[in-house]
């Protein structure tokens, strides 16, 4: 049997906190936590009205670490609150219109093991965003979204096959010291200790 998630609920209408812990005291998926044992909570679930300075503060005080992770239930959600919710380290959307107790529960299971909840209407809106911000912003510049660009990239996966400097020069046509400074800029970039570090880096995030 899966163990109940330790879950947070913030709001600061009474009336709303009382309704969500309510719905989710109910739910053997999911176990609430009162504000002094915080710091065993997995998901923090915030409630507010829209995502504005006071909710945001709110949700960066949770966010600081790895756990909890934030799911916002708000009553306005369009892409100007999904950019700001990214921004502020969000891993789950709701609107508290379609908050049910199912959809409550289904997007604490998905943020607590690191997927994302995003309403299906905002999605389409996301991925317009990231192809625009790419064409535009960052393909011009040589990057991605990785912030790597396409030659730093190959380098690290020929780093990571275990090639040396001389073998990954003659492998991109480079000399030795253009792989050198890509590495030495890149480890530089991403506060990185050595190559080493770079590609465990790399492929801890997925990058290669």
């Amino acid at each position: 049997m899966t163990s109940a998630i330790p879950t947070y609920v913030h709001c600061t209408d009474p009336i709303s906190l009382a309704g969500v812990v309510s719905q989710l005291r109910n739910r053997p998926e999911v176990s609430v936590v009162e504000e002094l044992e915080i710091d065993r909570a997995v998901v923090a679930v915030v409630v507010a009205d829209q995502l504005d300075d006071g909710t945001a503060r709110v949700i960066r005080a949770l966010a600081r670490g790895d756990h909890p992770r934030v799911v916002l239930v708000a009553s306005e959600l369009d892409e100007s609150t999904l950019v700001a919710a990214a921004e502020n380290g969000v891993r789950g959307l709701l609107r508290r219109s379609g908050a049910t107790a199912d959809a409550l529960v289904r997007a604490i299971e998905r943020v607590a093991v690191g997927d994302g909840e995003v309403p299906p209407d905002l999605l389409g809106r996301l991925l317009e965003q990231v192809g625009r911000l790419q064409r535009q912003v960052l393909a011009p510049r040589g990057l991605a979204f990785s912030g790597l660009t396409p030659r730093e990239t190959e380098v690290l996966r020929l780093v990571a096959e275990g090639h040396d400097t001389s073998e990954i020069a003659a492998e991109m046509c480079y000399s030795e010291r253009t792989v050198k400074n890509v590495l030495h800029d890149l480890t530089t970039r991403l506060q990185l200790k050595n190559r080493t570090h770079a590609v465990a880096y790399a492929m801890r995030e997925g990058l290669i």
